[in-house]
Parts: C-alpha cells; sequence; structure tokens
C-alpha cells in the first residue's frame, strides 16, 4: 500500500468523523429546540419513564382524593340544608305548642262544669239555655283542636302506654288485666304526632 493511499483513507475517516459530528450537533439542537419551554425539573427527568408514571400515579391519586372530599362537602351541605328545612317545618307546625296546652285547661274547666250541672238544671227553662251555650262552646273547642290537628288520646280499657299515659292510682280489679287503664283522672292529647299532654290514669292491679 502507497503512501498516497493512506493518507486518502485518513482523510476520508476524517470525513466521516465531521460529518457523524455535525449530525450529532444537529440532533442536539433540534431536541434542544423541543423541549424548550419544559421545566427544568422535567429536562432533568429525561427519559426516566418509572420517574413520570409515579409522578402522574401521585396527582391522580390528590385529585381522588379531592374529588372525594368535594363529595363529602357537598353530602355534608344536604344534611344541613335537610335538617335547616326539617327545623323550619316543625316550627310552623308546632308553633301553637304552647298555646294549645294552655287552651287545654279552658277545655277541662269548661266539661268540668258541664258535668257538675245537675239533670235537673239542664231540664230548667231558666238554665237550659246556658247549658246549651256551655255545650255548643265544648263542641267548638273541639272543632278547634281537630282543626289544628290536636286529638285526644284514647286510654280506657287500653293496656298502659308510657308514651302517652301516666299513671296515678292502681285500683284492684278482677274484670280487668293487669296494666289495663280503666279510669281516666284526666284528658291526654296529642299534636300531630306530638306529645302535647299525657293522659293522666288510673290502672288495675291483682285484688290483695
Amino acid at each position: 500500500m502507497s503512501r498516497n493511499t493512506v493518507i486518502h483513507d485518513e482523510t476520508e475517516t476524517q470525513k466521516t468523523a465531521t460529518t457523524e459530528a455535525e449530525a450529532g450537533q444537529t440532533l442536539d439542537a433540534e431536541a434542544a429546540a423541543e423541549l424548550e419551554g419544559v421545566p427544568d425539573s422535567l429536562k432533568e427527568q429525561g427519559d426516566d419513564q418509572t420517574g413520570l408514571e409515579e409522578r402522574i400515579a401521585t396527582l391522580e391519586a390528590q385529585l381522588a382524593e379531592a374529588r372525594q372530599d368535594v363529595l363529602y362537602a357537598r353530602a355534608d351541605t344536604q344534611n344541613v340544608r335537610r335538617r335547616l328545612e326539617k327545623d323550619a317545618q316543625d316550627a310552623r307546625a308546632y308553633a301553637a305548642t304552647g298555646f294549645a296546652r294552655d287552651i287545654l285547661s279552658v277545655s277541662d274547666n269548661l266539661a268540668r262544669a258541664l258535668q257538675l250541672i245537675p239533670e235537673d238544671l239542664r231540664e230548667d227553662e231558666k238554665w237550659k239555655g246556658l247549658v246549651v251555650g256551655l255545650e255548643a262552646t265544648g263542641r267548638e273547642l273541639d272543632n278547634v283542636f281537630s282543626k289544628h290537628s290536636i286529638s285526644r288520646i284514647a286510654a280506657i280499657g287500653l293496656p298502659l302506654d308510657p308514651n302517652q299515659h301516666q299513671a296515678m292510682i292502681e285500683l284492684p280489679s278482677d274484670e280487668a288485666e293487669p296494666g289495663t287503664v280503666v279510669q281516666e283522672l284526666q284528658a291526654g292529647y296529642m299534636i300531630k304526632d306530638r306529645l302535647l299532654r299525657p293522659a293522666l290514669v288510673a290502672v288495675a292491679k291483682k285484688p290483695d
């Protein structure tokens, strides 16, 4: 091999190396252009796909947690709104409870007054108009109670219900089962589904 041939081969090798270097520089420039605007933190990750996937998974978990918190907050808000609406409804429905309880005393006194009127006075023309007026007043009170969902509690002949009856005395009885209401001392009333006043009652017990 001649010296000229060796020199020619070395020159070709140098040209090839120069071309490859220039190609590498071109690729580096293109890559740099593509990465322009990308945060440095992501550039530092390079091609670390595992690290990127871990960050995505973390972000997805945080997003899911945030969505769950929003759902819980929305549910709490709905529960509070329902409670407020129910409280407002109850306030309207039971606004007259105190007044109704006071009116019961008037009804009781009227009923006792009617019971105390002797039969002969009921037929007496002098008193008949008064008796009829008192009885009409009693019926009107009952109509008012019904209009406002105030109802009398059943008691006589029923087993004692501590939610509606208040036992005052026990009476020996051969006919009624022990614990059965045999006498009503004072009528009890409900307003809608709430107790307005318990019925005061006497209950049966076994004879001694």
